[in-house]
């Protein structure tokens, strides 16, 4: 047997490389000749074979290009770069038997081969299997480089690829709600909002958002966008009131004290902010008339807004000494976005009573979103990703306030007030 000489040979590497070079600069004289001198050096050797077999690939000869693609192969079974070459071999002469076993050679010494995996799909569709092919398009588009690293040329394959699985999971939907049509009957007076939240997700139409708390991550805590507003009965006296609520803050704002009362919600000392803050940092924008801030009461502020200050003695505000609860009014000016963001921690919730709402204005929490609607309260966990906007050309109003968690323990809660405390206390020493 002919020794195979290493792969790191410097005249064969030499070359090759000059072949590749000059086929690719159309000079096919000198690729020839150069081919035909690394092949005379080292016949067996599968670098050359590959090379040989890629050059007549390129020039059309099929059969040669077949020929020492199978004989490279042969001298190097475990690499898988040649077993995708002899595809491309197969796919030129029509074997599509010989092409998929090559491909499946390959994929088995490199799983996350995007090339391989796009030849395989686009191979199968051509077999007439839609539904195996929208799988590997599946894990093409999660091999595939990113689109900062990504040739041009695969902008259309990658397409493609987005086309078949979303016609994919398109078939799947319907499939599946035919089959379960009656069980949903059978069920049609019972909640199926989060069956419908889970078979939206199944389908690829609704992102999974996970918390993601800036300071303090309990577990084993639920991720709930938007909570039920059945499980915050306290709620309907602050919507009950959002008539008085809304007339005081107007009260408020038509005494013309803005400039000292209100203040930028985002205001991050120089060199500090993210750069998702930039425009908002400082800036009344997004202002805050605070109630109560980081736990410490605005006395002067509660006093202007007595019916306000009267409904949150009563509410379950989360309290945490010199940093919770705090409670504002949020006013987002005409034209404005707050950008994609995530709270401090998931041991509190979020919730938002609407006051003053112009058409344009929306909010979102991970997938989910919602407009808002005077007199309609919610309760959201702002450690998932959420934004807000108003598109409109009148300023936006809403009060907020933060509450506890209503599925921590009240030791649990108490373990969490202490650690929250202990971690401020470290930071200033």
């Amino acid at each position: 047997m002919v020794a195979v000489p290493p792969v790191d040979n410097p005249l064969i590497g030499h070359l090759i490389d000059g072949a590749d070079k000059a086929a690719a600069a159309g000079r096919h004289g000198e690729a020839q000749r150069l081919l035909a001198e690394a092949k005379a050096a080292a016949p067996e050797h599968p670098r050359v074979l590959s090379a040989l077999g890629l050059y007549a690939l390129k020039s059309g000869d099929f059969p040669a290009a077949r020929r020492y693609l199978d004989e490279a192969v042969a001298a190097d079974p475990r690499s898988a770069s040649l077993w995708f070459h002899l595809a491309l071999a197969c796919r030129a002469q029509g074997d599509a038997g010989a092409e998929l076993m090559a491909l499946d050679k390959s994929l088995a010494l490199d799983a996350e081969s995007y090339l391989a995996l796009l030849q395989k799909a686009s191979l199968l569709e051509r077999q007439g299997k839609p539904k195996q092919a929208a799988q590997v398009y599946v894990y093409f588009l999660h091999c595939v480089p990113p689109p900062a690293q990504r040739p041009p040329a695969l902008q259309k394959a990658v397409q493609q690829a987005q086309e078949a699985v979303a016609a994919d999971k398109a078939a799947l939907g319907e499939f599946i709600r035919e089959r379960i049509a009656h069980a949903r009957t059978q069920h049609a007076g019972a909640r199926q909002d989060r069956f419908e939240h889970c078979l939206e997700v199944l389908l690829g139409r609704r992102r999974v958002f996970t918390p993601q708390p800036t300071f303090m991550h309990f577990p084993h805590l639920p991720a709930i966008e938007f909570y039920d507003r059945e499980d915050f009965p306290w709620l309907d006296e602050f919507e009950a009131a959002t008539d008085a609520i809304r007339d005081e803050l107007l009260q408020v704002l038509a005494q013309g004290s803005e400039a000292q009362e209100i203040v930028p919600y985002v205001d991050y000392p120089d060199g500090v902010p993210p750069e998702q803050w930039r425009e908002l940092n400082r800036s009344l924008q997004w202002g805050a008339y605070y109630l109560i801030k980081d736990g410490v009461r605005l006395n002067s502020h509660l006093a202007c807004c007595p019916k306000t200050a009267a409904l949150l003695d009563a509410a379950p505000l989360a309290d945490v000494p010199d940093q919770a609860p705090t409670a504002f009014f949020s006013l987002l000016k005409p034209r404005t976005r707050i950008p994609p963001h995530t709270g401090v921690t998931n041991t509190r919730l979020v919730v938002h009573v609407p006051l003053v709402i112009p058409p344009g204005c929306g909010f979102r929490v991970g997938a989910e979103t919602r407009e808002w609607q005077p007199g309609r309260a919610w309760v959201f966990d702002d450690t998932i990703e959420h934004e807000a906007w108003n598109e409109s050309d009148a300023p936006r109003a809403i009060l907020i306030i933060d509450i506890w968690n209503p599925f921590l323990t009240e030791a649990e809660r108490a373990l969490v007030r202490a650690a929250t405390v202990a971690a401020a206390d470290f930071k200033r020493e």
